[in-house]
């Protein structure tokens, strides 16, 4: 069973640097596809940022795009999530996930991904 671990999260204010880190049981980030999901209270969960195995491509959502880096450090088990010029709306748990299979068009849907950690809670304050 993969168990996937988050951590780095806080009460941080606006704007600066965020590293988010998400470590695995085991070596799986050569073999899987993993993500990031963030989802704020009373809101559904949305895609953050997505690293596809095969094609070696990142994705980021919209909201993150230029803002957020996502890399792995495949050594240390661990994937990481850089925030920069973080806003108030970036609120959120953030979770990391990862599946075995996953295609091009359902990067950005929960429901692909069969592992989850249990989240790290970010609240940007302004």
């Amino acid at each position: 069973q993969v168990q996937l671990v988050e951590s780095g999260g806080g009460l941080v204010p606006i704007g600066g640097l965020l590293r988010l880190s998400c470590k695995a049981s085991e070596g799986i980030f050569n073999t899987y596809s993993v993500s990031w999901f963030r989802q704020a209270p009373g809101k559904d969960r949305e895609f953050v940022a997505g690293y596809k195995r095969s094609g070696h491509t990142t994705y980021y959502a919209e909201p993150v795009k230029g803002r957020f880096t996502m890399s792995r450090a495949s050594t240390k088990n661990a994937i990481y999530l850089e925030m920069n010029s973080r806003k108030v709306e970036d609120t959120a748990v953030y979770y990391c996930a990862a599946t075995r299979t996953l295609i091009s068009s359902a990067v950005g849907q929960p429901t692909a991904y069969q592992y989850w950690g249990r989240g790290t809670q970010v609240t940007v304050s302004s």
